[in-house]
């Protein structure tokens, strides 16, 4: 089981630089893990590429219905009150937003404060360093290209 931020997903979801590594991940293991908001950070990803004219919107349909499946499937941490106070410590530690900062803390929460032990999926700079600083293994076998 990996922890699959949402700069993760997206390749998923879209074409990007990182989806074929993204896809051969998901295939070896198909236990997803995600912040139960993520599917509101996807969403907005998607929608500012439609906006933008990056994402016409037959694709966008089709990437919202793929989110939804692949999020069907994945195990959701839902634990609000003990996220939050991971992040706050989060966001006084590292130079992060509020949503990669509540990643990371839900992510700390799923491993029970050992990091070691949950790889994190990520392609997000901030967000990777300070997931690294927090002690954990970020995209087994990508070799840090990104």
């Amino acid at each position: 089981m990996r922890f699959w931020d949402t700069s993760a997903l997206v390749p998923l979801i879209v074409n990007e630089n990182e989806t074929d590594y993204c896809i051969r991940l998901l295939a070896e293991d198909q236990e997803i893990l995600v912040w139960c908001l993520t599917k509101v950070e996807a969403m907005s990803a998607l929608c500012r590429r439609v906006k933008e004219g990056g994402l016409p919107e037959s694709d966008f349909r089709h990437a919202k219905a793929r989110l939804t499946t692949i999020l069907d499937g994945a195990y959701e941490i839902m634990a609000i009150g003990t996220v939050r106070n991971r992040t706050c410590r989060l966001l006084e530690v590292h130079p992060l937003r509020a949503a990669d900062a509540c990643q990371i803390g839900a992510a700390l929460v799923a491993c029970q404060e050992k990091p070691e032990r949950l790889p994190l999926m990520c392609f997000d700079q901030r967000l990777k360093a300070a997931a690294l600083k927090e002690g954990f293994v970020l995209n087994p076998g990508l070799n840090d290209k990104c």
